[in-house]
């Protein structure tokens, strides 16, 4: 498979330390070549695979110095590209780091699309698709918990498995097809069922327990949407500022501070939260806090996590009790906060309204019953379970869309089967599991998924 050489600022844009260049493909030293000057009287191509070399970058046509740099330079297939690559480590500025890329550019390198360093790699068969896709996992991970499940994505966890599944299923047709070729034998019908079904239970049982770590996977992947709701004035921005370790929600004891939605991504026990303060819930004449009321209402309903905060020292009201009626069926931590003033609430009808929902009291002014607050919400989705070693997460979306065709189509398999359906018709279930489980790890995918799912990834990765 031949590419032409690409290239592309691989470092976040802005000011740092260092900003790195990177080439990749046939001519990628050759052009490297045309603009770098190091030592007298040595090319690139003289240098070994795998070292770093000082000097400068040069306009050609000028001779004109535009950069001190170390290059690095790594010889295919010893690569993550499995091509020739080199990176250009500049002054993390943003004049400069781009003078460098339109140099190369200019002289003979073409500017890589989102993620076609990566497609790369897949498509020299470096990674595989799941390997691919867990690159950005791991770019885009918020806690030390994603990071681990998208390392051992990377590593080829869930790839493993599914090649082993997709082997188990090709060596039970091969099975089934020698039986077919031979039917001379009486007992090869019974035989062939009996594996079959064997076989076949083996391949749901596997995707079963991948799909049980589905929920948890796809929160370490995605994060918790999180929403605090509660009447005005009950500490919601207190909640949220004292999660976020910041002031990040103006705080003041006028009901109706919080007029807009303030989103916030914040670590709790390693679960990640999308954290939304809204405007405190209740009828109002203002125009602008009932707009605010309407859109704390709209991502009420897309929350994977309500965190109800009621007010300790006054007494549980009718909008209070409307409230736990709103969120009826929903994942809820009840949060009673200013437990450092009198109190007034009723805290025996609060449990009778909370039900089977986590009851958290707080005193945010105080910083009391937060760590409280954390271990809630790590139980109610974890169950301190996340950290078990030998646990394949799945994470991503497609990965879980696709496990549950799977499933469908090995259950189908299995009725088939029972119900003594001829093993033809078993056949094409079996065929129809292995063909999506190969989905996963791209082995079966169409061009344009493989696009689509590259054109996702940041330039440069």
């Amino acid at each position: 498979m031949e590419f032409d050489t690409i290239a592309a600022i691989s470092t976040p844009m802005g000011e740092g330390a260092i900003a790195i260049v990177r080439l990749s493909g046939d001519d990628a030293f050759t052009i490297a070549d045309r603009v770098f000057k190091g030592k007298k009287g040595k090319t690139i191509h003289d240098f070994p695979s795998h070292t770093i070399h000082y000097g400068h970058i040069i306009d050609p046509d000028t001779e004109q110095v535009v950069e001190e740099v170390m290059m690095s330079i790594m010889r295919g297939p010893k690569t993550f590209t499995r091509e020739d690559i080199i990176e250009i480590n500049c002054h993390g500025g943003l004049v400069s780091v781009n003078k460098v890329l339109q140099l190369v550019l200019r002289n003979g390198a073409r500017l890589a699309e989102p993620g076609e360093f990566t497609k790369r790699a897949f498509l020299n068969g470096r990674v595989d698709l799941s390997q691919a896709e867990a690159v950005m996992d791991l770019i885009r991970a918020k806690t030390d918990r994603a990071m681990n499940v998208a390392i051992n994505q990377m590593e080829g966890r869930l790839s493993n498995l599914i090649r082993k599944l997709r082997q188990t299923i090709l060596e039970t047709l091969a099975h089934v097809e020698v039986n077919i070729d031979y039917p001379e034998y009486d007992d090869v019908e019974e035989m062939t069922h009996s594996v079959l079904l064997e076989k076949s239970r083996y391949v749901h049982n596997e995707i079963e327990k991948l799909l049980q770590t589905a929920e948890q996977g796809k929160i370490l992947r995605e994060g918790l949407s999180t929403v605090i709701i509660g009447r005005p004035n009950v500490g919601k921005s207190s909640l949220l500022n004292s999660l976020v370790h910041e002031n990040k929600a103006i705080v003041t004891d006028i009901p109706g501070t919080t007029r807009d939605v303030i989103e916030e991504y914040v670590n709790v026990r390693g679960v990640p939260l999308r954290l939304v303060d809204t405007a405190g819930i209740r009828e109002t004449e203002d125009i602008v806090e009932r707009i605010g009321v309407e859109k704390s209402r709209q991502v009420l309903k897309k929350a994977d996590l309500i965190l109800l905060v009621l007010n300790y020292a006054d007494d549980l009201t009718k909008e209070d009790e409307q409230l736990f009626e709103a969120v009826e069926g929903m994942d809820v931590i009840v949060i009673v906060n200013k437990t450092d003033l009198p109190q007034k609430i009723d805290l025996e009808k609060v449990k009778s309204l909370t039900k089977q929902h986590p009851l958290v009291t707080t005193s945010l002014l105080e910083e009391q019953g937060v760590d409280e607050l954390e271990d809630a919400i790590s139980s109610l989705f974890f169950a301190g379970s996340i950290e078990a070693g030998d646990v394949t997460y799945v994470s991503n979306s497609r990965h879980i869309a696709l496990l549950h065709q799977a499933k469908q189509a090995i259950s189908e398999a299995i009725t088939n089967v029972e119900m003594g359906t001829p093993i033809d018709i078993a056949q094409i279930d079996l065929t129809r599991t292995w063909e999506l489980l190969g989905e996963i790890i791209g082995e079966s995918v169409h061009e344009s998924l493989i696009d689509q799912l590259f054109s996702q990834f940041c330039l440069g990765k």
